[in-house]
């Protein structure tokens, strides 16, 4: 988690101007509260933060809803930033054993948005994709956020609606369907209209 950590440090928000910023700030003040409310818990509920961005400031902009890059480390499932979805610059991680294990604790969680695995292992890779309950998946892609013509949605309490957004699903949701059944025989391409059943 140092290399980890070092690399978020590294990582600052700004204004939109600014080539170096990473990213903006929150989207208002009660966004950025209920950040900072879950980095207030995670510390209270026993998880170490080994990166502290609550009290993030940017030069020239003191009034912005600023939140720095936060990490937790010794994270346990019971807790509220991992039970619940920050939508922050919080990353919160969990330890594993084993692939299963891992597999198992994402599985269990009540969220099902996007995951993304990094190995080099093919086995690995296909055994992931094949048991995890999440709706997006990458393999060695760190935001799997897929292509237009690919449904955009997660499953389980990250889903709501009845259909998946964009992709096959969004056009089959506005589709009425057709079916047609159909058999040609030879000599059919230049013979009249017949309107008896063929049965053989």
């Amino acid at each position: 988690l140092d290399d980890l950590k070092d690399a978020m440090a590294a990582v600052r928000p700004g204004a939109w101007d600014d080539a170096g910023a990473a990213y903006g700030p929150q989207i208002s003040v009660t966004a950025q509260e209920r950040i900072l409310g879950y980095i207030q818990k995670g510390k209270k509920e026993g998880a170490s933060c080994l990166l502290d961005g609550s009290a993030c400031r940017v030069e020239g902009m003191p009034d912005g809803n600023w939140v720095g890059p936060t990490l937790f480390a010794d994270v346990t499932t019971d807790m509220s930033i991992y039970r619940d979805e920050i939508f922050g610059p919080v990353l919160v991680t969990i330890s594993a054993d084993t692939l299963d294990e891992a597999i198992e604790i994402i599985n269990q969680n009540s969220f099902g948005n996007g995951v993304s695995l990094f190995t080099s292992s093919g086995g690995a890779a296909r055994k992931f994709q094949s048991e995890i309950q999440v709706g997006q998946v990458g393999i060695n892609v760190p935001i799997p956020v897929p292509l237009p013509f690919f449904s955009f949605t997660g499953w389980k309490s990250s889903f709501f609606g009845d259909h998946h957004a964009y992709g096959k699903q969004a056009v089959r949701f506005y589709t009425e369907t057709k079916t047609v059944t159909a058999r040609w025989y030879d000599d059919d391409a230049v013979a009249d209209t017949n309107m008896t059943i063929r049965l053989s």
